[in-house]
């Protein structure tokens, strides 16, 4: 989790590939309506987010064994929300500063997500850092690196309480 150009979808694929889990890319299950509006600069509500956030919980508590979802959660509500979809869901919070994360926005060419946003993503962020079942990883290191670490975090995890999907 975390805002626009942190990594997740990469670490996202190399997580669920390391730990042989199925993968969700939540900016896949974006409405029409909300791809749109991001495009076009235009932040999303917490209404927009709604219907989102119920489907990625509905996806989640679809894999019982294990799942790794990309997923914004920008919010402590948010991710208490999917939380209550899947309870013991852990987050990976991948932390980047604002002006990375509008140089890898800028620099992305095939996406949907306008790089005038990452102002907005940064304004709505609240930090999970304190939270429970939250590992904070530096998403300026590399790739491999931040998958290893979390494929640490979440054997660590897994041999202290029974498997729980992942975020």
């Amino acid at each position: 989790m975390g805002v626009a150009g942190c990594g997740k979808s990469s670490l996202g694929a190399a997580l669920a590939a390391a730990e042989h889990l199925p993968l969700i890319e939540g900016d896949d299950h974006h409405s029409p309506a909300s791809r749109d509006k991001m495009s076009q600069g235009i932040a999303l509500t917490d209404t927009d987010r709604q219907g989102w956030l119920q489907t990625l919980g509905r996806l989640l508590a679809e894999h019982p064994d294990g799942v790794v979802l990309t997923c914004s959660a920008l919010k402590k509500a948010y991710r208490d929300q999917l939380r209550q979809a899947c309870p013991g869901l852990r987050f990976a919070f991948l932390d980047i500063d604002r002006v990375q994360a509008l140089q890898r926005v800028s620099a992305r060419a095939s996406h949907f997500f306008s790089s005038s946003l990452v102002d907005s993503q940064f304004a709505t962020l609240e930090s999970p850092v304190e939270e429970a079942g939250v590992l904070r990883l530096d998403a300026l290191q590399a790739l491999s690196s931040l998958q290893a670490q979390a494929s640490a975090w979440l054997n660590e995890a897994a041999n202290v309480q029974p498997h729980q999907p992942t975020a």
